[in-house]
């Protein structure tokens, strides 16, 4: 299983209906409106690296509204 934040800006506004939007959809297990350099944060999770891919430019993205985004992908670093 993949986790990744995306981070989103969107026109101003509209950050509210797109977190609604992007609550709803499969993959999708948190989506809220924030302050600051962006305006909403996404917590999204898929079995692999190729379908979170396809969940951000197929789904995310084609949400009226958002601007820009910019996803990371979680990682698990061993501790020393």
């Amino acid at each position: 299983m993949v986790h990744a934040y995306i981070l989103i800006q969107t026109e101003v506004g509209k950050a509210a209906a797109v977190a609604s939007e992007i609550a709803g959809l499969p993959g999708v297990t948190i989506a809220e409106d924030v302050t600051g350099p962006y305006d909403v944060i996404v917590v999204a999770e898929a079995e692999n690296v190729d379908q979170l891919g396809q969940l951000v430019v197929a789904r995310v993205q084609g949400v009226e509204g958002i601007t820009r985004t910019l996803t990371c992908p979680v990682v698990h670093l061993a501790h020393s």
